[in-house]
């Protein structure tokens, strides 16, 4: 179901280091600016996965200055958090800990099951074909509920 470009969106995964950041990369690249878009993991114990970096870039995302950041640094940093229209959760994790955020106050949260590709595959090749899985996960998941890219 195709709806409207909401004002702003925070994607959230568990370390935003793969799925968030390609999701808010894609975002801000398809949509430009007619949504302020962020993304945030429920720890930020992890850099940017050079994987992701690599198949977002295929398709002209830039991911290399990604700086992975938590929920609570964010907080930290002077985001309202709440202030979002939209959480798109990209794992169990992140949903649950964004529904714990809408208690108080009044987000939509949406959940997007999109698999972790971390680990599952073994060699370069397998992980690319993984990863690039993952980020048409999103960017059919994207397209089916904002519209087609506005910018190309």
């Amino acid at each position: 179901m195709v709806g409207p470009i909401p004002h702003s969106v925070l994607f959230c995964c568990d370390h935003n280091a793969i799925r968030s950041p390609m999701a808010e990369g894609m975002m801000k690249k398809f949509y430009g600016r007619a949504a302020y878009v962020q993304s945030a993991g429920v720890k930020n114990d992890m850099e940017i996965d050079g994987f992701a970096i690599a198949v977002c870039k295929e398709i002209g995302v830039e991911l290399s200055t990604h700086r992975a950041r938590s929920f609570d640094e964010m907080k930290a940093w002077g985001d309202d958090l709440t202030s979002f229209d939209l959480v798109i959760a990209l794992s169990p994790a992140s949903q649950r800990r964004a529904l714990e955020m809408t208690r108080v106050s009044h987000m939509d949260v949406e959940y997007w099951p999109i698999m972790d590709p971390s680990g599952l595959a073994e060699g370069r090749e397998a992980k690319l074909a993984l990863y690039r899985t993952v980020r048409d996960q999103i960017r059919k998941r994207m397209v089916g509920r904002f519209g087609p890219p506005l910018e190309d």
